[in-house]
């Protein structure tokens, strides 16, 4: 049988299927193989008594993707949550989660919490730098429930981690979506020992049909991963209408003279505030190479 890895404790996996969650352990073939289950996985398993919901995991399906903080395997997506407000948005942490999934080939999906404290002029102004960058973005009201439906539409389907800085409201919308979790009742939260919601341990949640979520702690500050300088700007997709038009082939939109995206960005058509911390990160990469 194949399930879902939805969390892994003290030697134990913890797998979903069909509605019910065991409680296995990993064969030995995985320490000799060096092979580490993790959350997320497809993984093949048996079942050694079906009353007390206990198995063994024998086999791990290959991953179509693969974070390592927080360890989870097969994210389809991320979904980014920040503050349109209180906190004001700070859009150069934004700029490298986008940058560190987009260099893990994992689509990000940003929300805009907190729409009831900002205007519409202000909400739509920060939709428009996003979309314009090939995201999908959209604004909720967690607190007033508006938009929420939003949220379960871009996630209905796939597997999920939610992320973003502490004081965004990330907890009211992981309320929102907790109490449809299937594995939260009865003998399931005994199961796996959950009581108060906490991060510590990577968790998957299913809240419909092949819909999981998995919340991550508040983060603050995010390293940029390690890519190679020049290979910054393709993560910066608004650039890439204008880059033919620049005078010289490979221009990294920094020094160069006759550089459209420059002039774009001049010209208002490309975000200032991105192209900012597109410097800075070059910067960073480029000090880091030194060393």
């Amino acid at each position: 049988m194949q399930g879902k890895i939805i969390k892994g404790i003290g030697g134990f996996y913890y797998v979903y299927y069909k509605e019910r969650i065991y409680e296995c352990k990993a064969k030995g073939l995985f320490r000799k193989d060096k092979i580490k289950p993790l959350v997320g996985d497809n993984a093949e398993f048996e079942i050694l008594d079906g009353e007390k919901a206990t198995g063994n995991v024998t086999g791990i399906c290959p991953r179509k993707s693969l974070l390592v903080r927080p360890a989870v395997a097969n994210v389809d997506q991320a979904l980014v949550i920040f503050a349109a407000a209180v906190p004001a948005p700070n859009l150069n942490l934004l700029d490298r989660f986008l940058l560190m999934m987009g260099s893990r080939q994992i689509e990000t999906v940003i929300c805009f919490n907190k729409l009831d404290m900002v205007t519409d002029d202000k909400i739509s102004e920060l939709l428009e730098i996003y979309r314009q960058c090939d995201n999908k973005a959209f604004a909720i009201s967690s607190r007033e429930d508006v938009g929420m439906e939003k949220v379960f539409q871009v996630l209905e389907g796939k597997t999920t981690v939610l992320a973003g800085p502490s004081g965004v409201g990330k907890s009211s919308v992981v309320n929102h979506l907790y109490p449809m979790a299937k594995m939260e009742t009865g003998a399931v939260s005994e199961k796996i020992g959950r009581g108060k919601h906490t991060t510590r341990h990577s968790e998957l949640f299913t809240i419909g049909k092949d819909t999981f979520i998995m919340d991550t702690p508040g983060f603050s500050t995010l390293e940029i991963p390690d890519i190679e300088k020049e290979n910054l700007k393709q993560y910066f997709t608004e650039f890439h209408t204008y880059e033919e038009k620049c005078k010289f082939t490979g221009c990294m939109h920094i020094h160069e003279p006759d550089c459209e995206v420059k002039r774009q960005v001049e010209l208002g058509n490309i975000n200032n505030i991105r192209y900012q911390n597109y410097l800075q990160m070059y910067e960073e990469l480029k000090e880091r190479k030194k060393y």
